[in-house]
């Protein structure tokens, strides 16, 4: 398939929420609230996001179409969190709240906002995991009642070649059918980029033909753009439009100490990116840092959260290759809620600056 050049100044839908102008009056109050709680550049997005959007409530002209259009300001990318479905499920950990409940995933969305955050994208494993498949159709709809974006992030099937393609193209007809399709309810809160839905893949066994994939989604209304964690397999490579970077230390490997924060491997990445696929969307990542010794399937591997400057170190690294005249168009932050591995933000503060599950009740997010 013939690869076409996509603009990093594509637009992204956004909707003006009702009872706008309160809200900014709210926003400005939260912003010397917020101060002593979050990351310098997280919080340097956070007053980007405000200034812009107040002076869209204020102006007209370009202002007010810079909001119609949603486009991404030269200034910074937009911005996304990865977000965990599955907690409240006995086989995850008790992290204080459920996934399911519909007042926990409204008041996470409008923390989210606070932070300058635009959309979730979901971790998701198709109809295998009815728990989580059904808090991500109950995500959607808050997101669609809250002016928010989500999207799905696919974990690859491990199974041999055939089967995992086979399930691949279940899940996408899933998901084309219920969430981002023409006869999905809440599918303008899905996340598109040149008007197509977004589909974050996240690699596992390598067995999936990703070519039948992009031919059985060729004849639907709105393709969606499929975006491969790093690099695709070159005989892939036509089949996603963009990559996207996740936590990892890189080269060095995880030291025993956690001072590997994933320079390297972030610095790589935006350098390929940009030098050896400029037609492709490139996705930064960002992250708080790692721990997984809380996880059933951790390996005792640690990265330095250093009361959040590695947080700082990987929201800010990709200004070293992308600028106003060359912009990167989304930033990935990983994660919204991964207590397991140690990479939450959700509770994250000054305080609290190893992100741990304590405090991560309901009751204790934000109103």
């Amino acid at each position: 398939m013939a690869e076409r050049r996509i603009s990093p100044r594509t637009t992204f839908p956004t909707r003006q929420p009702q009872g706008f102008a309160q809200h900014l009056n709210l926003c400005a109050g939260r912003l010397k609230e917020w101060s002593g709680h979050l990351p310098r550049t997280l919080l340097a997005f956070s007053i980007a996001c405000f200034v812009i959007v107040s002076g869209c409530a204020n102006n007209t002209g370009a202002h007010r179409a810079l909001l119609q259009n949603g486009s991404t300001p030269a200034l910074a990318p937009k911005l996304l969190a990865v977000y965990m479905p599955w907690f409240g499920d006995h086989s995850h950990m008790d992290v204080g709240y459920s996934s399911q409940d519909p007042a926990v995933l409204r008041r996470q969305i409008q923390h989210a906002r606070r932070m300058g955050i635009s959309g979730f994208v979901v971790d998701w494993y198709g109809e295998s995991r009815p728990y989580s498949d059904h808090n991500f159709a109950l995500l959607q709809q808050s997101a669609s009642e809250n002016h928010f974006q989500v999207a799905l992030l696919y974990n690859e099937s491990e199974d041999e070649d055939a089967q995992a393609t086979d399930a691949a193209i279940a899940a996408l007809d899933k998901a084309y059918k219920d969430y981002f399709g023409p006869s999905a309810k809440y599918r303008d809160a899905y996340l598109t980029y040149d008007g197509k839905p977004m589909v974050f893949i996240f690699p596992k066994s390598g067995h999936i033909d990703w070519n039948r994939i992009r031919e059985h989604c060729s004849s639907w209304d709105r393709p969606p753009i499929l975006i491969y964690k790093d690099e695709p397999p070159a005989e892939f490579a036509n089949d996603f439009t963009g990559s996207y970077a996740w936590v990892q230390p890189g080269p060095g490997g995880w030291a025993p100490d956690g001072s590997n924060w994933g320079e390297q491997y972030l610095d790589h990445f935006y350098k390929t990116m940009k030098n050896s696929h400029p037609d492709k969307i490139a996705i930064g990542g960002a992250w708080p840092g790692f721990d997984d010794s809380a996880a059933k399937w951790g390996l005792n591997r640690h990265m330095q959260n250093g009361c959040g400057k590695t947080l700082d170190e990987t929201m800010s690294l990709y200004e070293r290759y992308y600028n106003g005249s060359n912009p990167l168009p989304l930033l990935l932050i990983e994660t919204w809620n991964d207590y397991e591995e140690g990479t939450a933000i959700e509770q994250r503060t000054a305080t609290n600056c190893g992100g741990t599950a304590t405090g991560a009740s309901a009751e204790s997010t934000p109103q």
